[in-house]
Parts: structure tokens; C-alpha cells; sequence
């Protein structure tokens, strides 16, 4: 029987050979290529919505470059801001050190609605039509943004005798090593993946991105924020002053995202309702 698992994977995919001008010897690291990705398969979900809604690429390119931008800076000034405000208040310049890790998802979901306020006054479209359509891609992104999370060995849980516990073994701190830890980056990565496939089956069989403004971004908040708030209570604190918390300080900061989330979903059902 197994009664736990053994996670000794590298986060590094494979290294430059050192005769490489320019590239020798650097890292291609399994996050940063999850990262990646969710932004090419993202491109190529919304090729797909623009041609039904039949908007030209540009835009769709355009839209693109905003939400690389939002994503990154917003997760980066989350994480500081959020997490760690007397360090990076104190070392500013340090912010700018992303490859060094340190990401909110919190941060990038605002940073991503403010770029889709400006987006959509631009292009002359509301911003229920533009979130509607791109929290489906921003599921599949959070899936495998906790994938990389995985191969990186970190945001676990706490320890667990359930027989899917993992010994974290790559993690830096040999204390963690000792017992199985729930991984809460699977846990999380389901309900985004789940909820993926709901969000896209709603807009292309539902047609619910004309019959409901509001109906994909409610659920996304709602189902995203609402099981990152649940996760929460079995990770270990990301930083010390969590520890004495009731709530730690994701889970603060998911309970305005799923409150916002029902009365955008609650009220544009109402008007559904009323236009029937």
C-alpha cells in the first residue's frame, strides 16, 4: 500500500550546455515554462472566442500585451505589498527581482481588472464582455501556474497521515521533511482546471457570455477565491506573521474577490430573469 508520495523532482527542466554563447549554463526551470504556457494556450483559446465574436487578431494582440503586463507587475506588487510591505518599502529596488520568486495571485487579479477597465474603454467594449471571456483562460492559467508551484516543491500544506501526502524532499527547509504534507497545489489546481472547463463550456455551449454579462466573471470569482479561501486553512504560512492570524492573509484577501463575485452573478441573474 502506498501511504505517501516521494517528491524528489527537479524544478529545473534541463540546463544550457556551458559551450552556449549567451545561454550557457542557464536554468530552463519547470515554472517559469508552466507560465509560459498558460499564456500560449491562452492566445489560442481566444483566437478561437474572437473569431465567434468576429473581432480582428490585432486586438486580440493588444489585449494579449495587456494582461502579460497586469499579470506580472500586479502578482509581483501583491506579493510586496501584501505579504512582505516593510521589506520591499525599505528595498523598493528589490521588487524588481521577479526571478526570484514571489508572486500573489490576489495582486495579479487586480492588477488584470484594471487593465481590462482601460482595455475595454478603448476598444469601446464593456468590461463584462472583455471579463467574461478572459477569466476562462485565466482558470487554465491558474491551474498551471500551480503545477509549477509542484514542480517547485513549495506552497504546501501541513502535515498529513492521508495516503496522498507528499515528502516535499526538494523543499530548502529539512525540517519539512520529516512528515507527508497535504499538497494544496493539486487541491487548487483541480478546482481551477475544473473550473476552467465549466467557464468554457458556459460561453461556447451556454452562449452565456451574451445572455448574462457578468455570469462567467461572478462564477470565476466565486469558484477560484471561494476554494482558495477553504485550501488555505491546511497550507503552512508563506510568512511568519501569518502564524498568529485566525485567517491568514489570502484568505483575507479572498473574501471581498468571492463577495464580489455572488453579487455580479446575483445581480445580473436578477436581470435575466426581469428581461424574460
Amino acid at each position: 500500500m502506498i501511504l505517501s508520495v516521494v517528491w524528489d523532482v527537479s524544478p529545473v527542466m534541463f540546463t544550457f550546455p556551458d559551450w552556449l554563447p549567451l545561454l550557457g549554463d542557464r536554468e530552463v526551470r519547470w515554472y517559469g515554462l508552466l507560465f509560459a504556457a498558460s499564456f500560449i494556450f491562452g492566445y489560442m483559446i481566444m483566437q478561437r472566442v474572437f473569431k465567434r465574436e468576429k473581432m480582428p487578431i490585432e486586438v486580440l494582440d493588444q489585449l494579449s500585451t495587456y494582461m502579460l503586463i497586469a499579470t506580472v507587475v500586479g502578482a509581483r506588487l501583491g506579493h510586496c505589498l501584501f505579504y512582505e510591505p516593510a521589506y520591499y518599502l525599505a528595498n523598493p529596488i528589490e521588487i524588481l527581482k521577479v526571478w526570484e520568486g514571489g508572486l500573489a495571485s490576489h495582486g495579479a487579479a487586480v492588477g488584470i481588472i484594471i487593465a481590462l477597465i482601460i482595455f475595454s474603454k478603448k476598444h469601446q467594449k464593456t468590461f463584462y464582455w472583455t471579463i467574461d471571456r478572459i477569466v476562462i483562460v485565466v482558470a487554465l492559467a491558474g491551474f498551471l501556474i500551480r503545477m509549477g508551484n509542484l514542480m517547485n516543491s513549495e506552497i504546501f500544506g501541513h502535515a498529513t497521515t492521508l495516503p496522498w501526502g507528499f515528502y516535499f524532499i526538494k523543499y530548502h527547509d529539512v525540517t519539512m521533511h520529516a512528515n507527508p504534507r497535504h499538497p494544496t497545489q493539486i487541491y487548487e489546481g483541480i478546482v481551477y482546471l475544473a473550473t476552467f472547463f465549466f467557464l468554457l463550456r458556459s460561453y461556447f455551449k451556454g452562449g452565456m457570455g451574451e445572455k448574462q454579462p457578468g455570469f462567467l466573471f461572478g462564477w470565476f470569482l466565486m469558484l477560484i477565491f471561494g476554494s482558495r479561501f477553504f485550501v488555505e486553512f491546511l497550507k503552512e504560512p508563506q510568512v511568519g506573521f501569518e502564524s498568529s492570524m485566525a485567517l491568514n492573509m489570502g484568505q483575507w484577501l479572498s473574501i471581498p474577490f468571492v463577495l464580489a463575485g455572488f453579487y455580479i452573478w446575483y445581480t445580473g441573474y436578477n436581470k435575466r430573469l426581469k428581461a424574460k
